[in-house]
């Protein structure tokens, strides 16, 4: 049976480090993870406590645009974080940010439009951009500008689109909102659609991220309950729409989705108001943070990219090795230590690059650095 070109994309290589380690652990090795961005905190007492309570209850559709009490909550939350008044009627809910992306770029762009990201990125905007028969434009960024796009690095360039993340993924890097209202102010002079990337928000170390809600309403926001709330598996995430998008978005995600899942509603609607809960959680990943600050250069891994939020290290790695590939393998295998090959994140230059995750529990990251110097010192 004939097989589409839109269907042919690339593996996403993290998850299927995530199954080599699972076929190492299913033999009696005992793995530690480094690999992925999942808390190794749970889901809030209290959004546990509410699923169990509800599901006496029929737990049913709800509005495609999920629960109003959610989306009020959601509006709350950015005038709590950045002081920003937020139509409720503008936040859709969504099945994970993964479904935000999909409804994001269908309802923004056409078949053959040209979308930005920077490189290193998430690589799962690339493969979705190309399953929807868009095309994927990676724009190198530079150290000197944090592994963050600028808008010198967009000029000449052909685009209806870009796509910047904030914290970013892998390098853990953020934009001021003097650099973030650039590359803003870039695109609208343009008509060039922004999606900014939020979902790491609320995990910061130093200063907090700026939402692009703080500059202007013409932008697409997106975010999820899965990093900061610690609730990877209830795949619940929103967007932020300008107001005349609405409907658009609506009809999309009624067709393509019906709705998000009304348990996970449930939990995120509860999950909003653990704020001690949460914030002890951002305590134990700055304690992890510290620990791969001051471990990872005794295993050799000592250029890295400022970790400013989430809980990724993005380590240049050229020194050891021009295969990152086949070097996460030798640390997989060697010292039963989980990484990331930068190929994930930068098709061009991820070969001399690796991801660490310092998402898990304290003791984890402990023994997985040590782990680390003793494997990369002898070899």
């Amino acid at each position: 049976m004939k097989r589409s070109r839109r269907g042919q994309v690339d593996p996403f290589i993290v998850m299927d480090v995530m199954e080599e380690a699972r076929s190492l652990e299913a033999a009696g090795r005992h793995i530690i993870h480094m690999e992925v961005g999942q808390p190794g905190t749970p889901a809030p007492l209290a959004a546990r406590q509410a699923v169990a309570a509800a599901l006496d209850q029929p737990l049913g559709y709800t509005v495609a645009l999920g629960l109003p009490e959610l989306r009020c909550g959601i509006a709350e939350l950015y005038r709590r974080w950045y002081g920003v008044d937020l139509n409720p009627d503008r936040v859709i809910v969504t099945a994970g940010s993964s479904s935000a992306f999909l409804l994001a770029f269908s309802a923004l762009f056409d078949a053959g439009d040209r979308v930005a990201l920077g490189e290193p990125g998430y690589p799962s905007y690339r493969q979705i951009l190309r399953a929807l028969s868009l095309t994927p434009v990676g724009i190198p960024t530079r150290d000197e500008n944090r592994l963050q796009p600028v808008p010198e690095d967009l000029a000449g360039v052909e685009m209806q689109g870009l796509i910047v993340a904030s914290p970013g993924n892998p390098s853990g890097t953020m934009l001021s909102q003097r650099a973030l209202k650039a590359l803003m102010d870039h695109c609208a002079a343009r008509g060039i659609a922004f999606v900014s990337d939020e979902i790491y928000h609320g995990l910061h170390y130093g200063d907090r991220a700026v939402s692009a809600l703080e500059i202007s309403d013409e932008a697409y926001v997106i975010n999820s309950f899965s990093k900061y709330f610690s609730m990877t598996g209830w795949r619940l995430g929103w967007m932020v729409v300008p107001e005349d998008h609405i409907r658009t978005v609506e009809r999309l995600a009624q067709n393509m989705f019906i709705c998000p899942p009304h348990v996970s509603q449930v939990a995120a609607l509860a999950a909003l108001d653990c704020i001690d809960e949460l914030e002890a959680n951002r305590a134990v990943y700055a304690a992890n943070r510290r620990l791969m600050l001051d471990g990872l250069p005794k295993a050799g891994f000592s250029r890295i990219a400022p970790p400013d939020g989430a809980f990724y290290i993005y380590a240049d790695v050229s020194g050891l090795t021009d295969d990152s590939l086949q070097l996460a393998r030798d640390i997989l295998h060697g010292a039963e230590v989980a990484v990331t090959p930068g190929l994930d994140f930068d098709p061009v230059r991820g070969a001399q690059t690796l991801r660490f995750s310092y998402a898990r529990a304290t003791a984890d990251i402990a023994e997985g650095l040590e782990r680390l110097r003793q494997f990369m010192t002898g070899r």
